[in-house]
């Protein structure tokens, strides 16, 4: 696959992608300007970015967007956990599916996506890679924020949020980023050691929690910036 188009008409042909939004947002953010130079981009495998961390290969990015979709309307707040990992991928795509490709064509968008990274060089790296694709008039605008903190805390500033994707797998669920979630709100969340699921988890409007698996995964965990480094 040579394109960005292609990589995700590759995931509409084998079933991944089935929301057109979903399809138009992931060609829209060129998963290119996310990889290290001389990486082969649009393979559907995880990439290495340095600091013990990794880019999700693109059909886990599918998954977790069509999971987290509906909660992702005009108006709606998202928290994204370890947005470095991902060098900013995940982040700017939940920004624009926040909102139409004409509202983020004309900065108008009305919710906000905040990411969380406790790596500074790639909370760096994300905001350079953010400020050169088509999700550049989001953080511009202050629509998309980065933060350099333990995303195993959320970021209460913000709190609550319509939708949380964490980037990294928690041996177990974070109370801190249930609380931070709202009522009607949904978490997808990898959780588990050296067997994992992809849990997602949702709060209902009377604050009870229904949590389901979606799949087996296998992410890089979600643990302190030293535990990351010395890995």
């Amino acid at each position: 696959m040579s394109t960005n188009k292609k990589m995700v008409e590759h995931l509409q042909q084998y079933g991944v992608i089935s929301s057109e939004k979903v399809a138009r947002v992931m060609e829209t953010i060129d998963r290119a300007l996310f990889v290290p130079d001389r990486t082969p981009a649009y393979a559907d495998c995880p990439q290495e970015i340095g600091y013990n961390a990794t880019i999700s290969a693109p059909h886990m990015h599918a998954t977790c967007l069509q999971l987290l979709e509906e909660k992702l309307q005009p108006g709606m707040h998202a928290l994204d956990v370890g947005s470095g990992k991902k060098r900013g991928i995940k982040w700017g795509e939940l920004g624009l599916l926040g909102g139409s490709l004409k509202r983020v064509i004309t900065s108008l968008y009305a919710g906000r996506a905040i990411g969380v990274e406790h790596i500074p060089e790639l909370v760096a790296s994300s905001i350079n890679n953010i400020e050169k694709s088509a999700a550049a008039p989001l953080l511009k605008k202050g629509s998309l924020s980065m933060h350099v903190g333990d995303g195993r805390e959320g970021w209460p500033e913000c709190a609550p949020y319509d939708a949380i994707h964490v980037g990294a797998a928690a041996p177990e669920m974070p109370q801190a980023l249930l609380d931070q979630l709202k009522p009607g709100g949904r978490m997808v969340i990898p959780v588990g050691n050296i067997f994992q699921d992809l849990k997602v988890v949702d709060k209902n409007p009377d604050g009870s929690i229904s949590i389901r698996s979606e799949s087996s995964v296998r992410y890089v965990p979600l643990t302190s910036r030293d535990a990351q480094l010395q890995s």
